[in-house]
């Protein structure tokens, strides 16, 4: 896995899948694209509009809490966040964005802040705040989950390998 480049943006604890994908807005959850224009928009309204590819977004405690909307890991990871950066995941939000192929990293955000730019080098466990130059250690990733990420998911790995072939 690269190392990872981006602008952080920065959010709280309790991060819900309603803040991510706006429950007003399941009508557009058959056209995944025009709803990832509306992604964490009940957290920060302008988030979408001002994101740019790769960016991250970054959070404190229980990021995707609530229902288990798969729609939620979804359009985050249509609309281009390069990894979704926090204290701790709900379970099923953690298994849902895995299982998609959306990189999610545990690791301490407390030094973070919005716009500090940073790169994720997934490899050595290591999450540079550029701005600050500070290190944080990040939470290793088991290696069946970078296997899945790698592929682009869990779907996305039966379709090249044809089975389970995980380890």
């Amino acid at each position: 896995m690269e190392i990872k480049k981006g602008k952080a943006f920065k959010f709280g604890d309790g991060i819900s899948t309603d803040h991510i994908a706006p429950g007003r807005l399941f009508h557009l959850r058959s056209n995944l694209e025009e709803f990832s224009k509306h992604v964490l928009e009940d957290a920060d309204p302008e988030f979408a509009s001002k994101m740019q590819k790769g960016d991250f977004v970054v959070a404190g405690n229980n990021f995707g809490l609530g229902s288990s909307r798969e729609h939620a890991p979804q359009i985050i990871k249509i609309a281009g966040v390069g990894a979704v950066i926090a204290k701790s995941f709900a379970r099923i939000f953690y298994r849902n964005a895995i299982n998609i192929g959306l990189l999610l990293i545990e690791c301490d955000t407390d030094k973070i802040e919005a716009g500090d730019e940073l790169e994720l080098d997934v490899k050595n466990g290591i999450l540079k705040d550029v701005t600050k130059n500070i290190e944080i250690k990040i939470t290793p990733l088991p290696d069946v989950m970078i296997k899945l990420l790698n592929d682009g998911g869990l779907i996305e790995h039966l379709k090249k390998h044809g089975d389970f072939s995980l380890v």
